[in-house]
């Protein structure tokens, strides 16, 4: 649950603060004589939506490598990490994409991760915890599943996702407080009624954006595994997806990748709304059914 509440946190505070951007400039446009109709307000929304989502992605590459501290492979240095970026140039010449560029970090629990923004600035990272733990060919089924997610471009998907549910909430909360500030406190649309429906209604659809948003995310992990399954084997797919179910760490990345990594937390109940991934049990049964 803390987890949760930290998701949810952070996301409705991207929001908070661009509300709060544009509720201080709401007003102080309608003073200088300039007003704002339905369709202004969309492009209000858009820009800041849409802004922050894109940025985000710009920076995605730089703020993964900060947050996990991975070193990229500029010059291989043993024959671990000569296999790896092998591996990775020839499942991305099979997948149809540039070479992204390949990283380790230092980490107890086996995980990876892609990420960058678009497929030909890219970057596929793997934990200490994964290599020792694995196998040659569950890594490599792993490599695949991080090479198909940035051959689906999930990256920039995830992105524009993101910043079309924000712009959706941002607009929706302000013409909405307009209408309740007029009819309900007799106001002229962004008196104090306004300014408290907009806080509220942000973060109630701040929630249900971030549940869209989760359940396109454990979306593309199927996805993604049946990517890998292409580029590795299914064989080796599912002997990775059951070598990670016996993992004993939990899964641990920074928020800004955790959703294209090979493992994620999950959860039961409500909590299942706001996971990243499926449960490992079901990618397996999708492969092994063949429904992938």
């Amino acid at each position: 649950m803390r987890r949760i509440g930290l998701f949810l946190a952070t996301n409705l505070a991207v929001l908070l603060v661009l509300g709060v951007v544009m509720n201080l400039l709401e007003p102080w446009l309608v003073a200088q004589g300039i007003a704002l109709n339905h369709a202004f307000i969309l492009l209000f929304s858009l820009v800041f939506g849409m802004g922050g989502a894109m940025i985000s992605l710009l920076m995605s590459k730089r703020l993964a490598l900060m947050g996990t501290g991975a070193k990229v492979i500029e010059q291989p240095s043993n024959p671990t990490e000569r296999w790896l970026v092998e591996t990775v140039a020839r499942q991305a010449r099979e997948a149809g994409i540039p070479t992204p560029e390949v990283a380790i970090y230092d980490a107890p629990d086996p995980n990876a991760f892609a990420t960058g923004a678009s497929r030909s600035n890219s970057l596929v990272a793997v934990s200490t915890g994964l290599l020792r733990g694995m196998r040659q060919n569950e890594v490599e089924a792993v490599l695949g599943h991080e090479v198909a997610h940035v051959a689906n471009g999930d990256m920039v998907t995830m992105a524009l996702l993101q910043g079309v549910l924000n712009t959706f909430v941002l607009l929706l909360s302000r013409v909405i407080g307009q209408v309740i500030d007029r009819a309900v406190f007799k106001g002229r649309g962004y008196g104090p009624g306004y300014f408290l429906t907009v806080i509220v209604l942000q973060i109630v659809l701040g929630v249900l954006a971030s549940m869209i948003t989760m359940a396109f995310s454990r979306w593309r992990e199927f996805r993604a595994d049946a990517g890998g399954a292409r580029l590795a084997g299914r064989g080796n797919m599912i002997a990775a997806l059951k070598r990670l179910k016996q993992a004993q760490q939990p899964a641990h990345l920074p928020e800004s990748v955790e959703a294209f990594g090979i493992r994620g937390r999950v959860g039961g109940g409500i909590k299942r709304l706001l996971m990243s991934h499926p449960p490992l049990d079901e990618r397996i049964r999708a492969l092994e059914q063949g429904a992938v």
